[in-house]
């Protein structure tokens, strides 16, 4: 028969492959241990995980002494007197292995033995043929190579690494892997504050993380408690047993969060950038989701905040709006406002569950519609918090189709750090982000770009225009006259170009393009940072080829920056799980246009609130008193885009509003414009943030050029000379063609 130390041997060197393969010294002494990758704010707020296992480490000095003390005794009250092994408890542990008795196995293991089952043991990858023959030879070789493991485990770590590192594997259940994601999902706690009665729930869910679960399980999660409690107050730990008896007394207090990529103040954020760094992961050698990195982004928590309760407060207010406007009918319509028919069938077939059932059970089995009329009980979004309903699938479909969505972002436009990112009304609910991953029809937003064109080539915003709509030849020798928001093609009045832009006079705009070139225009764009395909199109100059908000805030940004085009960035860091800097961030910088031009643009976009009838008129005096404010609305011909892009010296910010189709949107022009849907959220977070006296970004003057050859005194303006409605000599008639 073989000795002990013979068969300890065997299994060590897994003789004839019967045991299975051990661990090396190397991977004792350097455990992997796979983690979440982290995002964290510029203010050190953590945004996120990105998981396959929701885990994060500590070190043994952020452990809190309650929350060790509480460990040791419960668990294993001879930690620091055995080497690995705790010889005592060995029979018990014999016993629990042969007999599957629970509380025996778990009353013999010690921590360093449930480190080395973490770690090491519990992969059946790892197992050998003799494992094959049952469960309990495997377990008895499972056993014997935490023994093993252990020991070396103790020759290579301190007994805090050791704690640490078990701390550091263990499951918490909740999706929580690992003491600190669970403190913080159990009580929104660091485990360097949580108390006597707290380390208590949370030791006690080393035992079975679901059935002694707080949330789900309170009267055993309780009971448990307790247990681990009498533990240490069988074992002196307490002073008196009246300081036992108020603690058991205590009901156990959750802050319960479960951390996935639903929640979180960015999710938007979180899950828009994966793709990105997703793809530095893969150039660079790391598992974004097992590599435990750590991710410094620019987002200011407190200004993500800000522009969450910006969106929802306002998207709120103009949902019910959009309810009563469609109340008893459906907000689905074509081009001449009828109702299109069968829409909600078109989209059903769309979708993975049509496809799914089809694939199941043929295209033409009745079957499937069945199935997707058949009623299910499911939770919903509301604006007032999730409920409970019974929907079948058309249902669903019919009650989401009519929700309006909202995409929102701020950068800081010198340093091009993106400060908040909103791309939806509810991540979890909607996952489309609509900053980045969403384009849409800019409309007037896209004007700016056109004007910006006109002064580069010279001319000034004291420049006159007739407002009368000019005829355009197209490709096609048809002929288009562009209306003006109102529908008119021109009063006939003469314009300054700073007010034709800030009363958004498409008859004016469409002139500018003629004389300006379809093609300059275009590059222009592309020079302040918009990279979307644009169509060469007399249309282009009212906004008709889809760009992002992403973009937009880049563009604009562009003219606060004196001319220099910062890509807006995200990222500025990226640290190893030791904390190494693996590598750091710097925005991509391009000289777009010159100061001059891109002052003058600013000057222009301020006439919408400092121009009479200007299309900005309507923020609020919280942000635009002692305060340098610019910006531009926009909104598609048939209502189905709103937006607003505004710019501050040191913040710029755009918002769109809309259907998350196109032909859901207001019957009525007027109620869908951005002045209406977009331009309170942008006011919203602004007031927000000059509310903050966390925050740095205060009221202030946009930065000028050393020197200016132009003059923005319109009463110098030798083009304006004479009477006011004078026009510059040197243009066409606005009629050509």
């Amino acid at each position: 028969m073989l000795g002990l130390p013979t068969y300890i041997f065997c299994v060590n060197v897994n003789l004839f492959g019967f045991f299975g393969e051990m661990p090396s010294l190397r991977d004792i002494e350097n455990p992997e241990n796979d983690l979440s990758s982290e995002l964290i704010s510029a203010d050190g707020i953590s945004l996120g995980r990105y998981f396959r296992f929701n885990r994060s480490q500590v070190s043994y000095s952020q452990l809190s002494p309650e929350l060790i003390n509480t460990l040791l005794i419960s668990e294993d009250h001879r930690f620091h007197e055995h080497s690995g092994l705790d010889f005592q408890a060995f029979v018990r542990v014999i016993y629990g292995v042969l007999t599957f008795d629970v509380s025996a196995k778990g009353g013999g293991s010690t921590v360093t033995q449930q480190l080395a089952k973490n770690l090491f043991t519990i992969n059946p990858e790892l197992d050998g043929s003799l494992a094959k023959l049952g469960a309990v030879p495997r377990r008895v070789i499972q056993k014997t190579k935490e023994w093993i493991i252990a020991i070396e485990l103790e020759k290579n770590f301190t007994k805090e690494e050791i704690i640490a590192m078990y701390l550091n594997t263990c499951n918490f259940g909740s999706n929580a892997f690992g003491i600190k994601v669970a403190s913080e999902t159990y009580f929104k706690k660091r485990p360097a504050i949580v108390n006597i009665q707290e380390s208590a729930v949370l030791v006690g869910l080393l035992q079975n993380p679901s059935l002694y679960n707080p949330r789900y399980n309170p009267n055993n999660a309780l009971t448990k408690r307790n247990q681990v409690l009498y533990k240490l107050y069988s074992h002196g730990y307490f002073k008196s047993q009246q300081q036992y008896d108020s603690l058991v007394a205590l009901p156990i207090r959750l802050n319960y969060s479960v951390q996935n990529q639903n929640a979180g103040i960015a999710p938007y954020f979180l899950n828009a950038i994966e793709s990105d760094l997703e793809r530095w992961c893969k150039e660079h050698g790391y598992n974004l989701l097992e590599s435990g990195l750590k991710i410094y982004t620019t987002i200011d928590s407190r200004m993500q905040r800000h522009a969450n309760a910006a969106v929802g407060e306002s998207m709120k207010a103009q949902q019910q709006i959009f309810n009563e406007h469609w109340r008893g009918k459906n907000p689905w319509i074509d081009e001449s406002g009828k109702e299109i028919e069968g829409f909600l069938d078109s989209r059903i077939k769309q979708t993975d569950i049509y496809r799914n059932l089809v694939s199941k059970y043929g295209e033409h089995s009745d079957s499937v519609m069945i199935k997707l009329k058949e009623k299910k009980r499911m939770r919903i979004f509301t604006w007032n918090g999730e409920r409970d309903t019974v929907f079948n699938f058309f249902d669903s479909l019919s009650y989401y189709k009519r929700f309006l969505q909202a995409g929102f972002m701020a950068m800081n436009p010198e340093t091009g750090a993106v400060k908040a990112w909103v791309g939806g009304i509810s991540y979890k609910f909607f996952k489309y982000d609509q900053v980045r991953q969403g384009k849409r029809q800019p409309g007037s937003t896209f004007k700016p770009v056109v004007y910006g064109t006109a002064i580069e080539a010279g001319f000034n915003p004291c420049q006159k225009l007739q407002d009368i709509s000019p005829t355009i030849t197209l490709a096609n020798r048809k002929t288009w006259t562009p209306p003006n928001a109102l529908g008119d093609f021109g009063t006939g009045e003469w314009y300054t170009l700073r007010q034709a832009l800030a009363l958004s006079k498409n008859s004016i705009t469409a002139q500018i393009m003629q004389r300006t070139g379809i093609e300059n225009i275009i590059s222009f764009a592309r020079r302040i940072g918009i990279t979307s395909h644009l169509d060469a199109v007399p249309t282009l100059s009212l906004g008709v080829s889809d760009l992002s908000v992403y973009e937009l805030v880049g563009a604009y940004s562009t003219f606060v920056n004196l001319g220099t085009y910062t890509q807006p960035y995200f990222i500025t860091k990226i640290e190893d799980r030791n904390g190494n800097v693996i590598q750091n961030f710097v925005p991509k910088i391009k000289q777009g246009i010159s100061e001059q031009t891109a002052f003058t643009m600013v000057h222009m976009l301020m006439g919408g609130v400092q121009e009479e009838g200007g299309s900005s008129r309507s923020l609020s005096e919280e942000v635009t008193a002692d305060n340098e404010v610019g910006g531009k609305t926009g909104t598609t011909n048939d209502a189905s885009d709103g937006w607003y892009i505004g710019i501050t010296h040191n913040l710029v910010a755009g918002a769109w509003v809309g259907g998350v189709e196109r032909n859901i949107r207001y019957r009525q022009w007027s109620m869908g414009q951005g002045g209406r849907t977009a331009l309170p959220i942008w006011d919203s977070f602004m007031r927000k943030v000059y509310a903050d006296m966390n925050l740095e970004y205060e009221k202030g003057q946009f930065k000028r050029p050393d020197h200016m050859d132009i003059s923005f005194d319109c009463a110098k303006y030798r083009g304006s000379e004479g009477t006011d409605d004078k026009r510059d000599e040197d243009w066409d008639d606005p009629n050509s063609n």
